[in-house]
């Protein structure tokens, strides 16, 4: 299995970004999928999970109204549109997959995921 981040990069506060995760080896409708982010010295939190469906989304307080996850089970990708984005969202942005065949169900601790792609760094200029 291998999850392949792509879109990150160094934009101004107040700019966007959409990073794009994009799956091989897996059945992309069969997993509830998420992004995370770990800053310098700090632990890896969740930022957002979707469904396998794509019914379902959840996201961090931080990001609410900024942030927003979306899956294209057609052709096996998820995204993350960011907008607004402020300094305090530099981090390195993972991408999560875990197998959940039989619930429609959005995860959102690193526990419950077992794949991790290798992240892509964004960087938010004040």
């Amino acid at each position: 299995v291998q999850l392949v981040e792509s879109g990150g990069g160094l934009v101004q506060a107040g700019g966007s970004l959409r990073l794009s995760c994009e799956p091989f080896g897996i059945t992309f409708t069969n997993y509830a999928m998420g992004w995370f982010r770990q800053a310098p010295g700090k632990e890896r939190e969740f930022v957002s999970g979707i469904s396998r469906s794509g019914g379902s989304t959840r996201y961090t307080s931080s990001v609410k109204g900024r942030f927003t996850v979306s899956r294209d089970n057609a052709n096996d990708m998820m995204y993350l549109q960011m907008n607004n984005l402020k300094p305090e969202d530099t981090a390195v942005y993972y991408c999560a997959a875990m197998f959940r065949l039989s619930m429609d169900v959005v995860l959102t601790t690193r526990d419950e995921y077992d794949y991790w792609g290798q992240g892509t760094q964004v960087t938010v200029s004040s």
